[in-house]
């Protein structure tokens, strides 16, 4: 009787699940304020609770998490994003185009300051942009560029139009993810139902369909180039690969593995196939003022900006004690420099044979990176979280559910961060790292299947 009452009472279960699911995500993008710090981590806990017993529930039938992944992303088809403020930005260098001009070679104070607004809406844009974006020049690379441009010829007067372009162009990618990695997943011999740990993930939902970051496009290129890699489609893959670095650099990290995996000539006429495309896409750019000004604004993330670091963080108060200065100048650099021995180091001794293995090496060293550097904002553990469904560790799932403590800056009028939150959130983050990389040595095995009840591989 017991067994019979379980099972009539789980449709219903599910059903609850799904409304709840979806209600705390209208409420998440329509009656939320980033400023609003006990409401955004209430709502994002109990988003988190709902989605994990989502999947647990549904881990052996497909179809019901694609379609309620699908509403969720829905849901903000009409919100304007409310914890960045990024897509004002992205949505001026796309008129800026629109209007015939080279958003590298412009800030939007060269125009503002003296009067001249080149584009709809340039005063809302600039103003709510901040003086941050508003003060340095573009540094999103072409397929990101034209993303932006898409935007602005569908809707160059409606600030809302562009938002809902450039959210459906990333729910696209989204599927795109999940059409390519539901595949790769199959040829790992890993079950199929484990890419809802990214596409049902709360953070990747928020952070790239709700607040419009287009790691979700680099993500699925990314996804799409380690497919064709398995199928021993390097050249293809080449493409893919070229067309993630093309949406955001971060990809460029991982060419030293994948050259080693495919070895010598391979490995070389990718690299060559990545760096011809590349420059392709950057060539209607292209000038020496483009040059000084893309690579000072790149610069910027390892000489200037800070915010949610953890080893950083660390470094800096003891510069800061010995010196009585803040030390990023100084210590940025080296810690990128340290990143670099570490990337030639892990691709001279792993080994990269099989496409598991190189995974596993990819995730390993941009996390060594993001765990490195000054500047970690939330969006960014998104390429973490992808790996981690096709390597099996867990650390970047608890990455992603502490991340919206580092949300607490933007509680206080100056945003200046709280380090003992923000100690706790890496508390979490490297607990599980080191239980799960160091403690456990897992190499090669799969530790999400302790997440899921079933391991059915449809």
């Amino acid at each position: 009787m017991t067994t019979n009452y379980s099972v009539k009472k789980t449709p219903i279960i599910r059903i609850v699940l799904f409304l709840s699911l979806i209600c705390l995500y209208v409420l998440f993008g329509y009656y939320l304020e980033r400023t609003e710090y006990f409401k955004l981590i209430s709502l994002y806990a109990a988003l988190f609770f709902v989605s994990y017993k989502i999947i647990q529930l549904n881990s052996g039938t497909n179809r019901p998490l694609f379609i309620v992944s699908l509403l969720a992303r829905f849901v903000f088809l009409m919100a304007i994003p409310n914890l960045s403020q990024d897509f004002y930005r992205f949505i001026w260098d796309g008129r800026m185009i629109f209007a015939g001009y080279n958003p590298y070679l412009h800030t939007p104070d060269s125009f503002l300051t003296n009067g001249i607004f080149p584009i709809p809406d340039a005063q809302v844009l600039y103003n709510k942009m901040g003086p941050l974006s508003a003060s340095h020049f573009t540094n999103y690379p072409p397929v990101s560029q034209f993303c932006y441009y898409l935007a602005a010829v569908v809707s160059n007067h409606s600030i809302l139009g562009s938002v809902i372009v450039m959210r459906v162009l990333i729910i696209a990618a989204d599927f795109g993810t999940f059409f390519f990695g539901r595949k790769l997943l199959k040829n790992l011999n890993l079950p199929a139902s484990y890419i809802y740990w990214y596409i049902l993930n709360p953070f990747i939902i928020i952070e790239l369909t709700g607040n419009l970051h287009f790691e979700g496009v680099m993500i699925c290129f990314l996804v799409m180039s380690l497919y064709l890699l398995q199928k021993l489609k390097w050249q293809w893959a080449a493409v893919a690969f070229s067309l993630s670095v093309a949406t955001k650099l971060i990809p460029l990290i991982f060419l030293p593995l994948i050259f080693k995996h495919l070895n010598l000539k391979k490995g070389f006429l990718f690299c060559a196939l990545v760096g011809l495309i590349n420059i392709a896409l950057f060539l209607p750019f292209i000038s020496s003022e483009f040059i000084t000004n893309y690579a000072g604004t790149v610069g910027l993330w390892f000489r200037n900006f800070e915010f949610n670091a953890s080893i950083f963080n660390i470094a800096k108060g003891i510069g800061y004690a010995f010196t009585g200065y803040n030390p990023i100048k100084i210590v940025g650099p080296i810690m990128a420099l340290l990143v670099i021995v570490y990337i030639a180091y892990t691709t001279y001794k792993a080994p990269l044979k099989d496409l598991k293995s190189l995974i596993f090496n990819m995730l390993l060293i941009i996390s060594v990176y993001y765990f490195t550097t000054t500047t970690v904002h939330p969006w960014y553990i998104s390429l973490l979280v992808i790996l981690s469904v096709f390597s099996g560790y867990k650390y970047p799932l608890v990455w992603s559910a502490t991340l919206m403590l580092s949300y607490l800056a933007y509680a206080s009028a100056d945003n200046e961060e709280n380090l003992w939150i923000i100690g706790l959130e890496y508390i979490f983050v490297y607990g599980a790292f080191i239980y799960e990389v160091i403690l456990k040595n897992q190499i090669g095995r799969t530790p999400m299947e302790t997440l899921e009840p079933h391991t059915d591989r449809s």
